[in-house]
């Protein structure tokens, strides 16, 4: 799948493959452990430094998420200036899936404080599908000594947050 000349398109297309594990986009391995395999990216992302798909494996299940580097920096205001400005972005973009659906992504933008070192932004589907309501699209800005990276993440949630886990007796 080769790339675009767009970073909307480019993620629309990321978005569309995860129903699928992202395997139009897989490439060769770039890491492996019992738990985790580490894959490039055959899609160019539009602005990303590095673009990382991981398996993981637990209870019997594999589970697929989606990486992409898009800013590494020691200036603290470029990565302020890009996490804003690919909050924007993602806020409200349409998405139409493979099934013809089209969804739109929310998020609620968190303002990044240069002290603390981490800010998260969190992007749902507005009335998602069975299978886009667990699909969280993250955007987060982290300082990783001596650097600030700002990433694109899109992962599965098994569940809320407010949801009990199994009880173990």
């Amino acid at each position: 799948m080769p790339g675009t000349k767009d970073f909307s398109a480019d993620m629309k297309a990321v978005i569309r493959d995860y129903p699928h594990n992202y395997a139009k986009m897989r490439g060769g391995v770039q890491q492996q452990s019992p738990q985790q395999t580490d894959y490039e990216s055959s899609m160019k992302i539009t602005g990303a430094e590095s673009v990382t798909i991981s398996r993981f494996s637990a209870d019997n299940k594999e589970v697929y998420s989606w990486s992409a580097v898009m800013l590494t920096t020691e200036e603290f205001s470029a990565a302020k200036a890009k996490y804003k400005t690919l909050f924007a972005r993602f806020n409200n973009m349409a998405v139409k899936m493979d099934s013809g659906v089209t969804f739109y992504l929310k998020g609620k933008y968190l303002e990044p404080i240069e002290e603390r070192g981490f800010t998260s932004s969190l992007f749902r589907f507005e009335l998602p599908d069975m299978v886009t309501r667990k699909m969280i699209l993250e955007l987060s800005m982290q300082y990783e000594f001596p650097e600030w990276k700002v990433k694109v993440l899109i992962y599965e949630r098994d569940r809320e947050d407010t949801e009990r886990g199994d009880i173990v007796e």
